[in-house]
């Protein structure tokens, strides 16, 4: 749904990307096309490759596991939230489209599926 956004943790200076996937149900209503939309996460090398090489619109596959953390918001009110902590990322679409223009040794540096 947009570019992922990386970070460096405060305490201990680890690399996160984050970013969300948007997931079209196999079913619409009344001709409306139902999409979900997926907060993932992305820790160390991993959310570090993805945020090189991940841009919106990307076809792209996960593998992680289901995490559900609470916080509290600045008002005070407790709040909970859902996200995939990602173990693979795979791109399913052609590694020209990751962006524009590309070089041929930044073709070459992109990988199909992640971790390599």
């Amino acid at each position: 749904t947009r570019d992922p956004e990386l970070r460096v943790t405060e305490t201990s200076g680890v690399p996160v990307a984050r970013f969300t996937v948007a997931v079209e149900r196999p079913f619409a209503k009344e001709g409306q096309q139902d999409v979900d939309y997926i907060d993932c996460v992305a820790w160390r090398w991993l959310g570090e490759t993805v945020a090189k090489f991940m841009t919106k619109g990307r076809l792209v596959a996960v593998e992680g596991h289901l995490a559900i953390r609470s916080y509290e918001t600045q008002e005070g009110d407790k709040r909970r939230a859902a996200e995939v902590v990602c173990d693979y990322v795979r791109f399913l679409d052609s590694k020209k489209s990751v962006k524009a223009p590309v070089t041929e040794e930044e073709e070459a540096e992109i990988p199909a599926d992640l971790p390599f």
